[in-house]
Parts: structure tokens; sequence; C-alpha cells
């Protein structure tokens, strides 16, 4: 048996190879000269004998695919099956794209198949070709289709219709739903259809428990079907008699709802589920008029394009969600009969669907996420960094041949900083300032200023924490402003300080160091909650303003860690606590990643139950109130404080990193 296959190395293609390679036949492979090495490595890959598969040099785009008449007189006469696969499957592709590869392609595949007098001609399709027909799709059904607006939809169907109207010599169609990847192996070589909603899922599984219901979108079915299916389906039937003229529709016949398809994958990647989902089929009964002019309002266009730009998900995908076309497979199935091909239920092989797209695909792979592509050559200010956090921070840059600017109060220990820094290989600039004193942050502006031309990164460590209930401050308003001098007034003076030559330079990141506290409304932290909170908030406004500049916000909404500034708690001794590295280990991810907030689990989950339910929220942090006396230290008493009973153990590990 000898076969010819255009799109041999594509994701398709590769599969039906591997099939038709087991039936010990010659097959020759349509190659663009530039993909000649790309089709050598996929037969070493398949493990193919010498002969087996033969790289046929041509062009899709030109007539008779550009094969030599010598080729073409050698191929006359000898081939029994001809697979047409090539076509552009892309739904960002352009108009004149697809027309030239799905249509002309087609053209010239077929007038090349029937030149050389093949036997049969396979045109692989696409239930794309049934365009967004509002019903049942059959098999035998074609003229019928509706809404071919979108440029694939349209060419899929011309494609099609090329070959049922003027091929010559015998052909079988076959109409794929969206190809997937292998059931065993999980492969696939693209991001198409469900994949664009992964990096959706991963963002759920990073900032969300597993368990906590969320809410999500309902819509019509979408047809997926792994391409072991399609491919077995597809040798199956074309070497089966009396099936010439005949279309088959290689689909699920009991397709899952966008919002059970993604709540598959969910369970797949160990994301939360969304158990609330909302139809977006009630948005139908608004005026497509109505839609469209609300779609295109500046505001709301703008926000959209920059949430699907995040996400990755073109705007066309979307169109998946409204799908309103069912496809029928009847003649599938009749063809299948005794073949033991059976379509596997999804939920049997979803996990390795997303394991594969983890390991290859997912796009976060392929960006720079070191720390020093984030910050080679580039000027770093840590607040606070002779000890602690920011010491800890600065350390974790020492190996980046960045600049590291730190700043403290004192001239001992930050000349035995950039010691520690220097010796560990960094470069290293110290800077003695106080924060709380409005000349002095103006002068270490000033002097950073004339030294570096600016700051790359602002980090805002430097910070103040008071323990005290509100019972015990009537008398004590200096811890008010104390903290508030510090941890909100410092930061903002450096960062009106920095903003200009950044907005100047169109580049910047800000990144404030806040507290779990701010999420979880700490008691015995007013305080120190209420001047953290303050800076979220500033930041939160000046994210918005900043946005399109190229200066990034971000807060870190820091658990409890150990350093000295916890030191007069000692009930802290007792409780889990990061250490300074692990908390800079978040401050590292904040410079990499730049997004606006980075917290843990806990914390956004204290923030969101608190959001849903205040006066449940309120009873718990009570209880932890009562649970937590104040320090001996607090109520202006000298002596230790007693040792935490096992019921403020168990309680602090339960809620690891909030501060009690």
């Amino acid at each position: 048996m000898t076969y010819f296959v255009t799109g041999a190395t594509g994701f398709i293609g590769r599969h039906l190879l591997e099939n038709l390679l087991k039936r010990r036949g010659k097959i020759y492979a349509l190659v663009r000269k530039s993909s000649l090495e790309k089709l050598e490595t996929l037969i070493a890959k398949l493990g193919a004998d010498k002969g087996e598969i033969i790289p046929v040099v041509g062009d899709l785009t030109k007539p008779k695919l550009g094969i030599t008449a010598a080729q073409q007189k050698q191929l006359t006469g000898k081939i029994k099956h001809f697979f047409h696969l090539a076509a552009v499957y892309d739904v960002e592709a352009d108009d004149e794209t697809n027309h030239a590869v799905n249509v002309e392609g087609t053209r010239h595949a077929l007038q090349f198949a029937e030149a050389i007098k093949s036997g049969c001609f396979h045109h692989v399709s696409s239930i794309a070709a049934a365009g967004r027909y509002p019903g049942v799709f059959k098999e035998d059904m074609f003229s019928e289709a509706e809404g071919l607006d979108h440029p694939y939809y349209r060419t899929k169907h011309e494609s099609e219709g090329l070959v049922r109207q003027d091929a010559k010599i015998p052909f079988r169609i076959y109409r794929p739903a969206i190809v997937i990847g292998h059931t065993k192996t999980g492969e696939i070589d693209k991001i198409d259809g469900p994949y664009y909603f992964f990096r959706l899922l991963k963002r759920m599984r990073e900032y969300l428990p597993q368990w906590m219901p969320t809410i999500g979108i309902e819509g019509a079915r979408v047809n997926v079907v792994p391409v072991d299916y399609v491919v077995n389906a597809m040798d199956y039937i074309a070497h089966k008699a009396g099936l010439d003229g005949h279309c088959f529709q290689l689909v699920d016949p009991e397709p899952m709802r966008v919002g059970e398809l993604l709540n598959t994958f969910a369970r797949a990647a160990h994301a939360p589920e969304m158990t609330m989902r909302l139809d977006a089929r009630m948005f139908a009964v608004i005026p497509p008029m109505v839609r469209g002019a609300v779609a295109n309002l500046p505001p709301v266009k703008r926000f959209t394009t920059a949430v699907l730009k995040d996400l990755g998900i073109p705007r066309e995908a979307l169109n998946y969600i409204n799908q309103p076309t069912r496809y029928d497979n009847r003649e599938t199935e009749r063809a299948l009969r005794g073949s033991k091909i059976k379509l596997a239920a999804l939920d049997t092989y979803a996990w390795r669907l997303w394991d594969y797209w983890e390991r290859h695909l997912d796009p976060d792979l392929f960006i720079d996420r070191s720390l020093e592509g984030k910050v080679k050559g580039k000027v770093v200010m840590i607040t606070g960094g002779s000890s602690g956090i920011g010491l800890a921070a600065a350390m974790k840059l020492a190996v980046t041949k960045a600049k590291i600017l730190i700043v403290a109060r004192g001239v001992d220990e930050l000349n035995q900083a950039k010691a520690e820094v220097e010796k560990a290989g960094g470069h290293c600039w110290v800077y003695s300032a106080d924060l709380t004193d409005e000349k002095s942050c103006h002068d270490l502006v000033a002097s950073v200023l004339k030294d570096h031309g600016g700051v790359d990164i602002l980090i805002n460590n430097a910070g103040r924490s008071i323990r005290r209930s509100v019972a015990l401050s009537y008398d004590r308003f200096h811890d008010f402003t104390r903290t508030i001098e510090l941890n909100y007034y410092g930061c903002l003076r450096l960062i009106m300080g920095f903003l200009p030559s950044m907005t100047e330079k169109r580049r910047g990141h800000i990144i404030n160091i806040s507290s779990i506290g701010v999420l979880a409304n700490s008691p015995r932290f007013s305080a120190y909650v209420a001047s953290k909170a303050a800076l979220d908030a500033f930041s939160r406004c000046a994210q918005a303003e900043f946005s399109d500049s190229g200066i990034a916000f971000t807060t870190v909404n820091m658990p409890l860690v150990r350093t000295p500034m916890i030191a007069p708690t000692k009930m802290y001794d007792s409780v889990p606590t990061l250490s300074p590295e692990e908390a800079a280990d978040l401050i590292v991810k904040a410079i990499i990643e730049r997004p606006s907030r980075v917290a843990t689990r806990l914390g956004i989950f204290a923030a969101t139950l608190n959001a849903i339910a205040p006066k449940a929220y309120e009873v718990v942090m009570n209880t932890a109130f009562n649970l937590f006396p104040d320090s001996a230290a607090a109520k202006g008493m000298k002596g230790r404080d007693e040792k935490p009973s096992s019921e403020q153990i168990a309680f602090a590990a339960l809620m690891r990193g909030v501060h009690w």
C-alpha cells in the first residue's frame, strides 16, 4: 500500500504516519524545503526503516503543490490513498492566510492527486465547516451551514466544497471536532480549544484552596476529541471498502457543556471547581446591537483586552462558549462498527492532558523567570536592608549583578550588611537615613538620583510593628503616629521622590512590604495594620494611574516572620513563623512576576471570608482576640509572658502566619 500525506509534520499528521507505518506501506510526505530537518527528526522518532517515509519537497500554495514534473511522473499510478491534512488551525490567523492554505492549498492538493491518478482523496475538513449552525448538523449536510463569518469557518467550508464539487477521483471527507491531546501520553503540539483556559485554572489553583467554591460560566456544549481517536478512526475508515463519497464527523456524540468541561480539567489540575455557573446564554436576551455597543465602550474594551491578554485567551476563543451547533455522527459509528475503536471518556485521561501542558506548553515556561534575568544591571533599593527581611532579600540579589542599595538608620549595621552582601558577590551601596524625617528622605532621594540616576526597583521594607489592644492604647496615641510615620509616610516620601524618574524612563517597580494582618484584620494590631492598609490603598490607586506607563506596584502581604521586630512578643517563640530567607523568597516572587499582590492562600481566604460573611468572620477574630492576651510589655508590666497553652499553639498552627 502506498500513501501520500500533506501536513505530515503537523499534530494529526504525525500520529497518522505512525498508524500508516504499521501497515508496512510506503509513505510519501509533502514537506517544505525549510521543514526537511523537522521531517527527518520525526522519521527518526517514529523508528521508520529507510525508504518507508520519503520526503517530497513542495509548496501547498503552488499549483500541483509545486512538485516537479519528474516527481509527478514517478508517482503517477502508485498512490492508493492521498491524505490531505495540511491546513491552518489558528483562530487568530487572518483571512488571507486562511484562504491561501485552506482553500487554495486544497485546490492544489486535489489537482496533484488527480494528476497522479490517486486511488482515493481523503480530505480532512473540520466541524468548523458547519459554521455556527443553530441545531444538529448531520454528516450528509453541507450547504445548510450558517454563520461562516470567521475566516477559519469560511475557508474550511469552501475547501470541503471544492472536494465535493470538483473532485474527479473518489474522495472521503473527515470532520474532526476540536482535537486535544493523546489519551495515553497527553501529547499536544499547540494551545487550542479548552487549552486556552488552562492558564486561568492554573491561576485559580495558585491563589485559592482546592476546596473553595467559585463562580464560573456555563455555555453551550464544546465538542473535543483526542488525537488518537481521530487518527485511528480515519485510518480504519480509509481502508474500509464501499465508503467513497461519504462524510464522517469524528466527534463526541455527548459533549460536555463549557462549565462541566472546565471543571473536569480543574479536577485534573487540583484547582477549585466552579460550583456556581452563570449561563452565558442569558445574555442572548440583550439585543446584539446593545451588546456590541457595550462591548466596544473604551473602558470595557480595554479591560477585557487586558484580562484576555494576561490569561493568553484570544478573543476569538470566546466563540467556543456559545457554539450553537450539535453534530450527528451516526455515519461514523456505522463505519467503525466492529473495529473496537471507542471514544474514551475525558475524565479518564484529562490529567494526562493537564500534565503534558504544564510540563511542555504552559506559556510561563518560556518566560525568563530567573531573578538575574529581571534585575541584572538594575538599581534595586531596599529600605530596612541592614537586617531581617531586608538583608535576606539583599543576599538573594547578591549573585544577580544588580546594583543593590540598602537603607537604614544605623551606619555600623549598614556597613556590616554591606560586607555580607559583597562577600556573597554583590555590588552594594549603603545610605543612612531616617525615613520618619522628611528632610532625611529628601536628602536620600537626591543622593540616589545623583549617584545612580534613580532606582528601577524600590522595595519599601522598613517598618514598625506594635502589638497592643485598643483598650490599652487610649493614652498612647503616639503608637498610631509612630507607625504611620514610618509604615506609610516614610514609604510615600520615597515613592513620590522616585516616581518622576521612573515615569520619564517609562519603567519601574515599587514593591511595598505590607502584612497579612491587612487581609486578616488581626486584633491587637490596629496601629500597625492601619498604617499598612493606608499604603495598600495608595498603591491600588496609584497602580491604576500608572498601569499604562510601564510602572508596576506590588503589595506583599507578608505573614509572620521571625525577625527582631517580633522578638518582644515571647509567645511567638512557640508558633510557626517564616524565616527571613523564606520571606525574601516572596519578595523574589514579586520581582520576577510583577503581580499586583503577593499573598498566602490563608491571607486571601481570610479577606474573602470577611467580604462574604463579615459577621461570622468577626466572631472568629474575637475568639482569637480572647484566646491570645496582651503581652506583659504591652501592659507596661515587667516580667515574662506566660507560656502559650496547647489551645493557643494549635490555633496559631491552624492560622499559620497570621499575627495574634
